[in-house]
């Protein structure tokens, strides 16, 4: 049977109650008919001849002739009477009547046939009269039976009236229960196999392989759960087959983390550890059941910051120099670990963790540091032969120590041009020695925006007009104050404007200009008109030793980089943009005062 035959058969016991209903209704209505017709068939037509026959007698006793006449038609009613006996009596008064109709017929025939008014007065008071009155008293006695019969009836009628209206609303609220009661018991066995369906689909989803929903029958919902045990099947033979394949793919990549030498930390959304592989557990002493508490200070401060990082949306978390470092101490001495984050998805696409790679630095730096103690120490040892060479050269120039032709001159003009770009690599040298040895010492001032960056077009001026450059001053009077230290601030702008002037055409020109950065900071920006910074290079730039592909030689690579530390030290950052209409629009910030 099909659902649908079901359904429409739960239904059935509450049209039978309707049906009932009506029928019991129908009856009622019925009985409550026949009960009326029967007082009319029986009592009706007796009362209404007792009262013809009242009326007869009552017409003969006025008396003519023409009453005899007449009456005699009338008399034909107590014939209606003998066919219409019902009532217990009845019969005995029906005879009485018709004896003494038959006595009043006889004396009216007498009465007729006399001629004297003496004799017919004699007769009318001895047997005309009193034949009347026997014919209206044996009448009024049926009416009077009659009338008593038709009022017990109509009571009867009354009393069966609401007796059958009680069965009837018996019967009306007999079969809504019971239509009710059935079709809800119908209706819940039919809903049955539904839920065990939803059991087996919880079941299922909870993870239950095993988990089968037991449906008999062969209408829709028995063919949904054959399909849907089909399916469980399945599943269960898949996970089946590939779990092994998991636990192998498991093995091997927890291995493969384990292998790692840098300590491997995955950190769930509330900060607990979810994993971590044996160099993690060594080196950095951590234990899963400990959570972050057990790191030290640095550690744990660094942790959390690649945490929030990642699962605030950002994206991989990616170090952006080795200073960034941390310092951790064990059995085996200090090491400098740089952290890496990445997101950990969740099957929805959401980030439920965070995977964070330190990477043992510690030999890395260690060859930085001496790269930069040989280096400070070779520009050290260059700067004292470096100025002696320079005031030969100078020397030379002026022709203290004799005339000199123009092609010497040349020469020295080109010398001179050398060993001043060679002084300003040591002097970026030393720069880059002291800042990477953490001596850099500001001395913070209040300076106005406006002197600032006239003192940065000043030293450029020479050079630009060499090459055909013009430098504009474009921030405006009273643009207000910022605290910074003139002396590291003007090395900035020399590196930005001298790097302008060198990569613009002849012809072209650079800007200074500045505007407010929000309420606490103010921005200064070098617009030129060369080539412009592809987008790739714009955060390498910012690195020590790097030089763009197309970049003229000369320099060190270390003008933006001390750039870029000085502006740090001052709570600033630095950037480049693609300025509009070509070129490039590098910018820093530094603090208001």
């Amino acid at each position: 049977m099909t659902l649908r035959a079901k359904l429409v058969l739960a239904q059935a016991p509450l049209l039978a109650a309707l049906i009932a209903v009506a029928v019991g209704g129908s009856w009622t209505a019925a009985e409550l008919g026949r009960g009326a017709q029967a007082i009319l068939q029986d009592n009706y037509r007796s009362v209404l001849a007792a009262q013809r026959m009242i009326d007869a007698s009552s017409e003969i006793d006025a008396g003519s002739l023409y009453a005899l006449v007449g009456e005699r038609a009338r008399g034909m009613q107590q014939r209606v009477q003998l066919g219409n006996v019902t009532e217990v009596g009845e019969a005995v008064a029906t005879r009485a009547l018709e004896l003494a109709w038959q006595r009043c017929t006889g004396a009216l025939d007498r009465f007729a046939s006399l001629d004297s008014e003496k004799d017919a007065h004699a007769v009318y008071f001895s047997d005309v009269q009193p034949a009347v009155v026997a014919v209206r008293g044996a009448a009024e006695q049926i009416l009077a039976l009659n009338q008593d019969a038709m009022v017990r009836k109509s009571d009867a009628a009354d009393r069966a009236a609401v007796r059958l209206n009680a069965v009837l609303v018996g019967v009306a609220a007999l079969g809504c229960v019971v239509g009710v009661l059935s079709s809800g018991w119908l209706t819940a066995r039919l809903l049955r196999p539904l839920g065990v369906l939803s059991q087996a689909a919880r079941r299922l989803g909870e993870g239950d392989s095993a988990a089968r929903a037991q449906v008999d029958g062969r209408d829709e919902i028995a063919a949904v759960a054959g399909e849907f045990n089909t399916m469980a099947e399945r599943l269960e033979r898949y996970r089946q087959s590939t779990l092994g394949e998991l636990l192998a793919a498991h093995r091997s990549s927890q291995a493969v983390i384990d292998s790692l030498s840098d300590p491997v930390v995955v950190l769930g959304v509330e900060g607990e550890i979810l994993h971590l592989n044996a160099a993690a557990e060594s080196l950095l002493e951590l234990r899963p059941d400990a959570g972050l508490s057990g790191a030290h200070g640095p550690l744990r401060d660094v942790l959390e910051r690649v945490r929030g990082h990642v699962l605030a949306g950002k994206g991989p978390y990616v170090p952006k120099g080795l200073d960034e470092a941390v310092r951790v101490s064990g059995k085996e001495g200090d090491r400098r670990f740089l952290p890496r984050g990445t997101p950990v998805y969740s099957e929805q696409g959401a980030v439920i963790g965070a995977s964070i790679v330190l990477q043992d630095v510690t030999r890395l730096l260690s060859f930085e540091e001496l790269r930069n103690d040989l280096v400070a120490g070779v520009a050290h040892e260059l700067r004292t032969p470096l100025t002696s060479l320079r005031m030969a050269i100078h020397l030379l120039n002026e022709q203290a120590v004799g005339p000199v032709t123009e092609k010497q001159a040349d020469l020295l003009f080109a010398a001179r041009e050398d060993c001043e770009r060679l002084q300003g690599i040591v002097e970026e040298l030393l720069d880059l020695s002291r800042i990477q040895g953490g001596k850099l010492q500001l001395q913070p001032v209040i300076a106005d925006v406006e002197e600032l960056a006239q003192a940065a077009l000043e030293p450029q001026q020479s050079a630009a007009e060499l090459r055909g450059i013009e430098l504009h001053d474009e921030v405006l009077p009273g643009s207000g104050q910022v605290r910074v230290d003139p002396d590291r601030i003007a090395l900035v702008f020399a590196n930005l404007v001298g790097n302008a002037v060198r990569h613009s055409p002849p012809g072209g020109s650079v800007r200074v200009r500045s505007r407010p950065d929000g309420m606490q900071q103010v921005r200064f920006e070098v617009v030129d008109q060369g080539p412009g910074v592809p987008h790739e290079y714009r955060q390498a730039i910012f690195e020590k030793y790097f030089q763009l592909p197309d970049a003229p030689p000369g320099g060190a690579g270390l003008g933006l980089f001390i750039a870029r530390e000085i502006v740090r030290a001052h709570g600033g950052e630095i950037g480049v943009e693609e300025a509009p209409g070509g070129g490039s629009t590098f910018w820093f910030t530094v603090p208001r005062a």
